[in-house]
């Protein structure tokens, strides 16, 4: 058994060295909030005046290559303001948000000749809509290496389960499996919930431990005759980290070690947890967390903007403000990118 426990330390220190850093780094981390579905760019942070001239005419320039019948012109129902010394416009949607206007850089260049959903989501996620390439999270784990060998580098969380195209929104493609996100249901408070078999169920750390260098010794072993399989390399990665998983993902994802006043902040909702776990997350040495809004494609409003728009922007606009604060008063907002938008940009 002392061999089987050399193994797995072993193992580990080879984890450990594949995920060094490649370059000097600026940002030491990454929160991507997806928006998934598409937020209305011209009812967020993109202004166009002109829609009140061609409300309810076709567009001058004419049809637009979309999935659909191109429409009437439709001026927005939200108000747009100017802020911070920027002067950056905020519709009515996002006021707390709009509040931190000159530590935001607003993309209003980005085009694409995709009319609809998943390939946008790919191309967004991917960098293609077609080929199976590493996610951006893959490649910022795989440029900037792990932070602790304890937590996995890349984590996407979602409340109620998958976006459409699931787990290829966070793929490594031909990079290593060990850079593909860690998915978490986040529609739960309770910690065992949130990590599925967190726990051993009647088994104590130590014997789970032997189990797994005797697992990590068979598959090694297996391995030696099949050393260019990537999938079975990533899998006997994966058994060691989920083991050590146990102590530092329960305590990273324990909100009630977190003041009140800071909860209230974030908002005691799904989506305030979850961007106040992501903070947490990103202490600990964590690269890159995606958000997601929910399962499915909420944001993909086709009528009704106004009330559909409101309630979705009225679950972010708190937490995500609260972060930004978070993050300032912590010294953490310089070295880290705040992502906030859906597949259409």
């Amino acid at each position: 058994m002392g061999a089987l426990g050399l193994e797995g330390i072993l193992q580990a220190d080879s984890v450990d060295n594949n995920v060094r850093n490649h370059f000097p780094i600026r940002a030491k981390r990454v929160i991507h909030f997806f928006l998934n579905g598409g937020p209305s760019h011209v009812d967020t942070f993109d202004p166009k005046p002109s829609l009140e001239k061609y409300a309810g005419k076709e567009l001058p320039f004419g049809k637009l290559r979309t999935e659909r019948k191109t429409g009437a012109a439709f001026p927005s129902p939200f108000e747009f303001k100017k802020y911070g010394s920027s002067g950056l416009e905020f519709s009515s949607l996002f006021p707390k948000i709009a509040q931190f206007a000159d530590d935001i850089a607003v993309i209003r260049s980005m085009k694409a000749e995709l009319p609809n959903h998943e390939p946008s989501l790919m191309l967004m996620n991917c960098g293609d809509s077609i080929l199976s390439r590493p996610s951006v999270g893959s490649w910022v784990t795989y440029g900037l290496g792990s932070d602790n060998k304890n937590l996995p580098s890349f984590v996407s969380m979602s409340p109620g389960g998958y976006p459409i195209k699931g787990a290829q929104n966070w793929q490594s493609g031909f990079l290593p499996g060990i850079y593909q996100a860690t998915f978490i249901d986040s529609n739960n408070s309770q910690v065992d919930k949130l990590i599925e078999n967190i726990k051993p169920l009647g088994q104590r750390l130590d014997a789970q431990r032997e189990q797994l260098n005797f697992l990590n010794y068979l598959n090694s072993n297996h391995l030696k005759s099949r050393s260019d399989d990537k999938l079975l390399n990533a899998r006997i990665q994966n058994f060691e980290l989920a083991y050590r998983m146990q102590m530092d993902a329960t305590d990273a994802f324990d909100l009630e070690k977190e003041p009140k006043y800071l909860r209230d902040l974030y908002g005691e909702h799904v989506h305030g947890r979850q961007t106040l776990i992501a903070r947490r997350l990103l202490e600990r040495g964590v690269r890159y967390v995606q958000l997601w809004h929910g399962a499915g494609q909420p944001w993909d409003n086709h009528d009704n903007i106004k009330e559909n728009h409101s309630k979705l922007a009225s679950e972010l606009d708190s937490p995500v403000a609260a972060l930004l604060q978070d993050l300032k008063q912590r010294g953490m907002l310089d070295d880290t990118l705040v992502i906030f938008g859906g597949e259409f940009g």
